[in-house]
């Protein structure tokens, strides 16, 4: 799939899922817009909730937001 046809909201979410389950900060969020920004504090505490619930992804990171 090309990048431009990629949802940015769901891209958001899997990189900020990412950035949580790995430990990193809130502040380390790359957007400025706010739909994106939503999405990856949305995905970062889930992300966060993983991690302190000792839970492991099995084959990468493989939640969706939707």
């Amino acid at each position: 799939m090309k990048r431009h046809k990629r949802d940015p909201a769901s891209r958001a979410w899997n990189k900020g899922y990412q950035a949580g389950f790995i430990g990193r900060s809130r502040e380390t969020c790359p957007h400025q817009a706010t739909p994106q920004r939503e999405s990856w504090i949305d995905g970062w505490t889930t992300g966060q909730r993983d991690l302190t619930e000792g839970s492991l992804p099995v084959a990468g990171f493989h939640k969706r937001a939707f």
